[in-house]
């Protein structure tokens, strides 16, 4: 759910300056040369999958759609351009009625993609197009590396909800996008309240370490804990001796105690003491939480432990060693004039070294097996063949300059859980592997 949907207030400002100055020499250069206005197509996609994950998601489509929105050059960014000679007056009269009036394009947000996916399509004259590159990357580079690793920490919790509790350890926007992208990867709460309030995602918490250390003694720290937040709350067990933490717990607020939390020793161990001990002193339906540190191999290694829930932070808003997807924004087609009915000429990057493209307007589809099954990624240009119409992936997001696509946060989740489902077993394994299913391209020529 977005903050729009809870009727709360939201100073959005512009993010015309969320791009790099080169977006602004080249529209520049082009008014000058007269080529501004050929229509244009550019796509967003990844060469490659970061190493040995198996599928890309696709998150922050939501936060772009908001993004372009608010495209907006007003007087203080004009002034500020124009006070740096960053552009010239014609540039900034031009930059002044900015607005996008083109169509996007995309993978609805959280289906999965794959090497050569065409994630986003953005459609219009090359100023209006050129100008939206680097937000668009920025978003979605840092949204889908951390919806990719909370798929794969939600995948290896199983049936176990997970915390997101990464906000001391980002930035602190960062830290609203990644809380985001964590609930569309399987995330169920987060601890961060700018996240909650601006997105509606369930949020948690209860005490650290320092409260039980403010207190004289263990005991009156739990009892204020229990005084001021009931016998439900969730009580830190590792800040002096885990055992003589439990069962004082117990004692102060009886087997109707929520849980117990877990951060720091060797959990797999622990959590097996501390489950026995629960059992034993009567409170047999208190949960018991863990964190420290935990990244998908740690969570998969816990799977036999009595364990609860999992609270992830410092692995989860650094993509679990993948911060970026590496997407690239690359222009495929533009008009061979500036008359509206020109034909589109397909372009792509000759130049070697891995960074070549493939040129012209594309659609992409996912095909499967006999059994349901997806079992190859489809992208081609021209007529879609018959057999595949109904599996075509990309969805209209923006048309003619207006969002037509802005969805609950909730509808892309239940997305993701509908696509990891139809994707071949072996792409929640964790064990290293190439993409889960191979990219065909059909009708496509590389470079014009």
């Amino acid at each position: 759910m977005d903050v729009a949907d809870l009727g709360l207030p939201v100073d959005v400002p512009s993010t015309a300056l969320f791009t790099d100055q080169y977006e602004l020499t080249m529209l520049r250069a082009a008014l000058k040369a007269g080529t501004a206005e050929r229509r244009s197509v550019f796509e967003v996609f990844t060469r490659r999958l970061p190493n040995g994950r198996r599928y890309g998601v696709v998150a922050g489509t939501g936060r772009v759609l908001d993004a372009v929105e608010n495209f907006r050059f007003d007087d203080g960014v004009l002034g500020f351009l124009r006070e740096r000679a960053i552009v010239d007056e014609e540039t900034l009269d031009w930059l002044a009625g900015y607005r996008f009036s083109g169509d996007i394009w995309g993978y609805p947000e959280g289906e999965v993609y794959f090497p050569g996916s065409p994630i986003m399509r953005v459609e219009g004259s090359f100023a209006e197009c050129v100008l939206l590159e680097t937000v668009i990357l920025s978003i979605l580079n840092h949204d889908s590396a951390i919806a990719a690793a909370a798929s794969r920490m939600s995948s290896a919790a199983g049936e176990r909800p997970l915390i997101e509790m990464g906000a001391r350890r980002t930035h602190e926007l960062a830290a609203v996008a990644a809380a985001r992208a964590a609930y569309v990867g399987g995330f169920t709460t987060t601890s961060d309240l700018a996240a909650g309030f601006r997105y509606g995602i369930p949020t948690v918490g209860t005490s650290a370490h320092a409260f039980t250390l403010l207190h004289d003694s263990e005991r009156d720290a739990f009892q204020a804990q229990v005084n001021s937040l009931g016998r439900a709350t969730t009580l830190l067990v590792d800040t002096y001796d885990v055992a003589e933490a439990v069962r004082t717990a117990v004692e102060v607020a009886g087997p109707e105690l929520g849980a117990v939390r877990i951060d720091s020793g060797d959990l797999l161990l622990v959590a097996h003491r501390v489950r026995q001990q629960l059992d034993e002193l009567g409170a047999r339906d208190t949960k018991i939480i863990v964190t420290s540190d935990l990244d998908e191999y740690a969570i998969a290694s816990l799977a036999a432990a009595p364990v609860d829930a999992y609270g992830v932070g410092t692995q989860l808003v650094t993509g679990s060693g993948h911060p970026t997807c590496s997407m690239v924004y690359k222009l495929v087609a533009r008009a061979e004039s500036t008359d509206p009915g020109a034909p589109l000429v397909p372009v792509a990057k000759k130049s070697t070294g891995g960074k070549t493209s493939i040129g012209g307007r594309k659609w992409a589809a996912r095909r499967l097996d006999e059994y349901g099954v997806a079992e190859a990624e489809v992208i081609g240009t021209g007529a879609v063949p018959a057999e595949l119409a109904g599996r075509q992936l990309l969805v209209e997001l923006i048309k003619g300059g207006e969002v037509v696509a802005r969805e609950p946060l909730d509808a892309v989740r239940d997305r993701h859980i509908a696509a990891l489902a139809v994707l071949p077993l072996s792409a929640t394994q964790l064990s290293r592997g190439e993409p889960v299913i191979p990219t065909e391209y059909v009708h496509l020529r590389s470079g014009s």
